[in-house]
């Protein structure tokens, strides 16, 4: 089945709720849990579940995330057909950039057509899961289907930020809303949803003419979730695949975050760091692949004074040394540096960033190549971090990249 599938990834989203983290690379490429980008994840189900046709849209401030997909991702043999290639808009449908999800795969429909796959895999490239692709596909198959939907059940109250819809006995979609205000609960459940996790598979040809049919309508925004899936559901097959069952290869996760906001992925960020995380880094069969840089070990020394570092449950990046400073709860990618008597608190630090001597930070997101002056406080008085830096609604503290203090 993998091997007649052509597998498209959506990595063009500007990500402004993520600002100042998106300020200057697409939310795909935002760095997360101290060693890998967004996207990883979801290269890494692909990878697992033997996807090796892989098309990346991209748009938004890709520079970054194309050097991570050159530095970190060319494992593929195109000589046997296998590739994970760019693909910025190009133009060929008109003067515009990519408009709406629909309207992305539209301006490549060349590459559909002239591709031997039978199938399309859809697929965002900014939420955190680990998923098998291959149980979707074949229950599509088995379906007989014109499209499936992979979906999961979320509160009633967090379903308003995706689409949500009904299903009958046979697992048919037959109502879907998009962002609802008030979403729809499951009949066994009132205090649940079943809701879309942007994730489709289509035949190849059902995909061109849907594609084709939206493109010429004047009052479609060209978007799957909004335009597409809402009329299928009227003329067409449509099912719905349950995220997180038993069919197919099962891992211990039946995790899944859209960090499309700060605070959901500085959440996210701290599942990790839980004694049993909910998405579980070391599994052996089921490993996130990454861009791994030529950094030394990481390593705690004593400072000035003699004092020794200290660290507690956190994660700690390749090159990240501890002089005598203090860390815990946090996340530090690689390269950071933490002097003597500073303290460093439920926190994410970047790669090459400097905390320095008697420096406290407290709930902060701080980005690459920042250096914290020695005795500077973050997090510990709003009204100044306010005037400063951007605070999520959660009282999360964002420190851009390459600030400079005064």
């Amino acid at each position: 089945m993998a091997e007649h599938t052509l597998t498209i990834l959506l990595a063009g989203g500007s990500g402004t709720r993520l600002l100042p983290l998106t300020a200057d690379r697409a939310k795909p490429a935002v760095p997360f849990g101290g060693k890998y980008r967004v996207i990883d994840f979801t290269l890494s189900n692909c990878l697992h579940s033997g996807l090796r046709r892989v098309l990346v849209l991209t748009q938004y401030k890709s520079h970054s995330l194309h050097k991570h997909l050159r530095d970190g991702w060319s494992i593929f043999n195109p000589e046997c057909g296998e590739y994970i290639t760019v693909v910025p808009p190009q133009m060929r449908t008109g003067a515009s950039w990519y408009s709406g999800t629909a309207d992305a795969i539209h301006q490549n429909l060349f590459l559909l057509e002239r591709s031997s796959a039978k199938k399309v895999l859809i697929l965002a490239a900014d939420h955190i899961y680990r998923m098998d692709y291959a149980a979707l596909i074949k229950a599509h198959d088995e379906a007989c289907a014109d499209l499936t939907i992979a979906c999961m059940k979320v509160p009633l109250e967090e379903a308003s930020a995706f689409g949500v819809m009904a299903i009958d006995s046979d697992n048919r979609i037959v109502e879907f809303q998009e962002k609802p205000e008030r979403p729809k609960p499951l009949p066994s459940d009132p205090e649940t949803a079943l809701v879309s996790m942007g994730i489709y598979v289509f035949p190849k040809d059902q995909l061109i003419e849907a594609l084709r049919s939206d493109s010429l309508r004047d009052d479609s925004s060209h978007d799957f979730g909004k335009d597409l899936i809402p009329r299928m559901i009227r003329t067409h097959k449509v099912c719905a695949y349950e995220f997180g069952g038993t069919r197919g290869r099962v891992t211990p996760d039946r995790y899944w975050r859209d960090v499309g906001s700060l605070d959901a992925y500085y959440e996210a960020n701290m599942d990790l760091l839980k004694p049993v995380p909910p998405l579980d880094l070391y599994q052996r069969d089921w490993a996130i692949r990454t861009y791994h840089g030529q950094n030394p070990p990481a390593r705690m020394v004593p400072g000035a004074s003699g004092k020794d570092g200290m660290m507690t449950n956190s994660i700690m990046g390749a090159g990240t040394v501890i002089i005598g400073g203090v860390v815990r709860h946090s996340i530090l990618a690689s390269r950071v540096y933490v002097h003597e008597e500073a303290l460093v608190e439920d926190s994410i630090l970047f790669d090459h960033v400097v905390v320095g001597a008697g420096a406290r930070l407290r709930r902060c997101i701080v980005d690459k190549h920042v250096t914290i002056p020695p005795g500077e406080s973050i997090g510990y008085d709003l009204e100044k971090d306010l005037q400063r830096f951007t605070v999520s609604d959660k009282g999360i503290i964002v420190v851009p990249e390459d600030y400079r203090f005064t």
